[in-house]
């Protein structure tokens, strides 16, 4: 019977991450049917309501299915929590610290069953966790709370891969490396939380979070597993772009420091939440779902789609593409039907940040680049193609060709 608890506990994770979502898009700028005071409560549902239902629940899963059925009190307090807050009763803050203090009483458990890096690491996010959440309640300002709930999230993921990596080898000072990296991590918390150098104290743990992703990058098993095939390369993919945003997210902190607000404190918190943290849980998630509900995903090609929407979007979001940016010369940003950029770039990739800028084509080398395109089309044995996407400044470029007698097929234009 208290199996069946799982159910309504992802239900309520689910609306949750629907609610923190809808709060996500006031905050920048949709006109949507208002809802109280959701949007100042973004981030606290996402990390807390959320990702914290949804881990605690992972757990509770495995333990219970061990006998420990007491387990399904850390997400079912988190559950609460989410619920609460979502009707705006103080009581919500409260019961999600609770939440976190019994997902520590869970990983103790865990730990005495199985005492091992992978799960020290994990046992050691979850008190960062509740941590953070002490700290909300003492009323700490967000932007330094956040960090402590970002490292609930980084060493939980980290745990769970360093526990796919005892099937492979990899050198003693690796994980000794791994582990001084998580104390420069909490070093730089401390600092930027409880003392007055709080701008070093956010490069420490930016560059904790780059070097880490830089660890993950080099002993993950993903490296390997991306070259097999089907959902395997998916989840390895998947794991391997999460760890580009953590360094990213990392490399911000270094360039900008401490942020209260603003799009650069935006850039550096959604390269880590969205960029890392989804990715991840889009990894996951064909593995994490089955387990939990006892139900088959069929993987498919579509399982692609929402992954590149995401990147996509938090490309141009970190770009800061908006419906109102204009079109670079030559090139197009694609909007949907409400006017919103649709993370299609047309000749328009210069606008990413990141992207080198390069100088623009002489007609020469336009020239030259147009006529090696048709010479392959030609050795591959074509005789015409068509242009459906051209400038009036393509139909002169094709004119020159056909008067200097380079084109080698026909174009129809």
């Amino acid at each position: 019977m208290i199996q069946r608890l799982r159910y309504p506990l992802l239900l309520v994770a689910l609306l949750t991450l629907l609610a923190a979502v809808w709060a996500g898009l006031q905050r920048i700028g949709w006109v949507l049917p208002p809802a109280g005071g959701l949007a100042a409560a973004h981030g606290p549902l996402m990390i807390s309501g959320f990702l914290g239902t949804l881990i605690g629940l992972e757990r509770a899963v495995a333990l219970a299915a061990l006998g420990r059925r007491w387990a399904y009190v850390a997400p079912a307090l988190a559950a609460l929590g989410a619920i609460t807050s979502l009707l705006g009763l103080p009581i919500g803050p409260w019961l999600l610290t609770a939440g976190s203090l019994a997902l520590i009483a869970l990983f103790i458990e865990i730990i005495r069953r199985q005492p091992a890096s992978f799960t020290y690491t994990m046992g050691f996010g979850a008190l960062l966790w509740a941590a953070g959440n002490l700290l909300w309640l003492a009323g700490w300002p967000l932007f330094q709370v956040v960090w402590w709930w970002a490292g609930y999230l980084v060493l939980t993921i980290a745990g769970e891969r360093l526990e796919m990596a005892r099937l492979t080898r990899f050198p003693r000072w690796a994980m000794g490396l791994f582990f001084v990296l998580i104390g420069l991590y909490v070093g730089g918390l401390f600092l930027l939380t409880f003392t007055a150098q709080t701008q070093p104290g956010t490069w420490i743990v930016g560059l904790a979070f780059l070097l880490l992703a830089l660890w993950l990058l080099r002993f993950d098993l993903a490296r390997k597993t991306v070259q097999r095939a089907g959902l395997t390369r998916f989840i390895a993919l998947n794991l391997l772009i999460g760890y580009g945003w953590l360094a990213v997210s990392g490399a911000l902190m270094l360039i900008f420091g401490q942020q209260a607000a603003g799009p650069r404190y935006d850039a550096m918190l959604h390269t880590l939440f969205l960029g890392f943290v989804f990715g991840m849980i889009f990894g996951h998630a064909p593995v994490i779902f089955p387990a939990v509900l006892e139900r088959d995903i069929r993987y498919g090609a579509h399982f692609y789609d929402h992954v590149i929407l995401l990147h996509a979007s938090l490309a141009l979001r970190v770009s800061g593409i908006t419906r109102d940016t204009p079109n670079p010369p030559g090139g197009e940003i694609g909007h949907d039907e409400n006017g919103e950029p649709n993370g299609i770039l047309r000749n328009a990739a210069q606008l990413l940040k990141g992207v080198p800028k390069t100088a623009a084509f002489t007609q020469e080398e336009r020239l030259q680049a147009v006529e090696q395109l048709l010479k392959r089309y030609a050795s591959a044995g074509l005789t015409a193609v068509g242009d459906r996407a051209i400038t009036a400044a393509d139909v002169t470029l094709y004119e020159k060709l056909k008067t200097q007698g380079r084109l080698p097929i026909r174009v129809e234009l």
